[in-house]
């Protein structure tokens, strides 16, 4: 049973007193307008309009406490609707850490102070109207500092009162027990002033403490205001729960995004690659936009970018999914319309709602060119060396998890120094433009920035990207956005030997000549001895299982690499051989001598690969 506050008898009514002070702030009709108990005789109407502004305040600072988005806001909201409307100063506990849904309550907890607000006066004169409320916390201010901590004991005061949820006067037995438990131990409520002490607490806990305070020269609280202390708390330590929860949730999502994109690009043959992610905003960081890049056999790479619909863990959990069977897809080297499909199967076993845009698009650096099948996604652009860019036709396709429609792959030159552009549709659509209009401006900045590098020179990858992003506006953030740039170097005839071979017994010997040919005109003698030893090695083991020719590639660029290709689908793994056994330790040498090496499924059988350095 909390105790009443003591009636000020002879003290005028604050409602009385508007010529001698001005309220800082226009709620100035708020609880503290109210005359004390004790005060002049009120009729009905007073009484009325009292509790009217009562109404009104909590009104507007309820809403105000709603406007707040994260904890600061929250917290600053009851902080700036209370001081000085309310009381004159505000301590703001929270626990350390705070606890999120359904998780344990860890027992005892710690009460951290989050925020303390008052109004301060100046020393010579103490008008309200002087100054304003200023949030800080002054170690001049006989309120302050408080305990920056304070740890709630298992039945100890404090704890009483909070388990208890209602707020109570600061000059009641439970308080006057409890406040120096949560101020400290050597701090207390300074003489003359007034205090409410309001338990805060959430969905399923205690989360925290509000103190709201008011100076000797102002009404006491009286009973109703205690109703407003617990509406303000409700509001307040509510607000806090969402916030956290949605902290919690935008983390997860981020997180689980994150993971699910590249944490970098490989860096394949005859390619060169820069990417860009970006959230809509801070308040949705999370979509279903993602980009890929995946090598792929014969020095080939596939460049993925797709956009699943929606902003929200699902939509992050989708395009992990979809990514991931993409590079399961692109691992058979399915041609890109096969894969699109699958996607798009894939996609309805997720769910009939399930829909995407997806781009596929296989380069191969020796053929310079790049064959493309489109899921209704916009399409790329193709930056030429000489400064033109061009919009691709492809056809558009119909979005991934339709179902029941068929892709079309087209096949395209990919010059040498040209780039092709890849991204969703937030580059180029927002509230402002529509997507062509986006897709039109996006090509006339990619040729105005070419142009400043003149015509003989490729703009920088990466600057690239950045000067594509920065022709977004302010207004222009409406979705996520994913950018795969890809600058096609190629492999020239000169640096690719290729040859067929029967897969007879004399094969490993003539690919150890053409082998040493080859390297004899690149200048790369010093590496015969361990190349026509490795080619055995795999031509020997490709014509033990081979019913078709079997065909044999040499490519140099910055390494030198042997691709070994046969109709058998079964792979090779090393293993150890024993003493006794005749064969088995080709691999063995190959994994001994090679820089990389590696075997690929094709849909046809198998290529099996290695890598030497050109340069010792």
């Amino acid at each position: 049973m909390t105790e009443q506050p003591t009636s000020h008898e002879g003290r005028q009514p604050l409602a009385a007193r508007s010529q001698e002070r001005t309220r800082p702030r226009a709620e100035a009709t708020g609880p503290s307008a109210v005359p004390s108990p004790g005060g002049p005789p009120q009729d009905l109407a007073g009484t009325a309009r009292r509790e009217g502004d009562r109404l009104r305040f909590v009104g507007a600072a309820t809403r105000r406490i709603a406007r707040g988005i994260d904890l600061d806001e929250i917290v600053l909201g009851l902080c700036r609707a209370t001081v000085p409307t309310f009381s004159d100063a505000i301590l703001v506990y929270l626990r350390d850490p705070l606890p999120v849904g359904d998780e344990r309550p860890i027992s005892p907890f710690v009460l951290r102070l989050r925020r303390t607000d008052r109004l301060r006066l100046a020393e010579e004169d103490a008008d309200l109207g002087s100054s304003g409320p200023i949030p800080v916390i002054d170690p001049h201010n006989d309120l302050t500092p408080a305990a920056e901590l304070c740890e709630v004991r298992s039945g100890g005061a404090l704890s009483e009162v909070l388990r208890g949820v209602r707020p109570v006067f600061g000059d009641s037995a439970a308080a006057r027990a409890a406040l120096p438990e949560l101020l400290g131990a050597d701090r207390t409520v300074p003489n003359g002033h007034r205090a409410i002490l309001a338990p805060l607490r959430g969905r399923r806990r205690v989360i925290g403490a509000a103190v709201f305070l008011r100076r000797p020269d102002r009404p006491a609280f009286e009973p109703n205001d205690l109703l407003v202390a617990a509406q303000l708390a409700t509001h307040t330590a509510l607000g806090i729960d969402k916030a956290v929860l949605y902290g919690r949730e935008a983390y997860i999502a981020d997180e689980l995004q994150r993971t699910m994109l590249p944490d970098s690009l490989p860096q394949p043959t005859g390619v060169r690659l820069a990417s860009r992610y970006l959230p809509a905003a801070e308040t949705a960081r999370v979509g279903g936009d993602w980009y890929d890049a995946i090598p792929l056999p014969g020095s080939r790479v596939a460049l993925v970018v797709g956009d699943v619909m929606g902003h929200s863990m699902t939509s992050a959990a989708i395009m992990g999914q979809l990514r991931t069977t993409a590079q399961t897809l692109a691992g058979l080297d399915l041609p890109p319309q096969e894969v699109l499909h699958h996607l798009d199967e894939q996609a309805q076993r997720l769910g009939t709602d399930r829909m995407a845009t997806c781009m596929y698009a296989v380069y191969d650096p020796v053929s310079h060119r790049i064959t493309i099948a489109n899921a209704g996604h916009p399409p790329p652009i193709l930056l030429h060396l000489g400064g033109r860019a061009e919009v691709l036709r492809v056809p558009p396709g119909a979005p991934i998890g339709v179902g029941g429609v068929d892709f079309e792959a087209v096949e395209l030159d990919a010059p040498a120094g040209a780039t092709l552009l890849l991204y969703t549709d937030g580059l180029v659509e927002s509230r402002l433009r529509d997507v062509w209009t986006g897709i039109e401006q996006l090509r006339e900045r990619l040729a105005a920035t070419a142009q400043l590098t003149g015509p003989d020179h490729s703009p920088p990858l990466e600057a690239l990207c950045d000067d594509v992003l920065d022709m977004l506006g302010p207004g222009d953030r409406d979705d996520d956005i994913a950018l795969l740039a890809a600058r096609f170097d190629g492999i020239a005839p000169s640096d690719v030997a290729y040859w067929f071979l029967e897969p007879e017994d004399a094969a490993p010997s003539r690919a150890r000549r053409l082998a040493r040919r080859a390297l004899a005109r690149w200048g790369l003698e010093e590496l015969s001895d361990s190349v026509e030893l490795l080619v055995s090695e795999v031509v020997t083991n490709a014509v033990r299982y081979a019913e078709r020719p079997v065909t044999l590639r040499l490519l140099r660029t910055d390494v030198l690499r042997c691709e070994v290709g046969d109709d058998s689908p079964q792979l090779p793994r090393q293993r150890r051989a024993r003493d006794t056994d005749e064969g088995g330790r080709g691999l063995f040498l190959v994994n001994r001598l090679a820089r990389r090496w590696g075997a690929t499924r094709l849909s046809t059988g198998k290529v099996v690969w290695f890598e030497l350095p050109t340069r010792t």
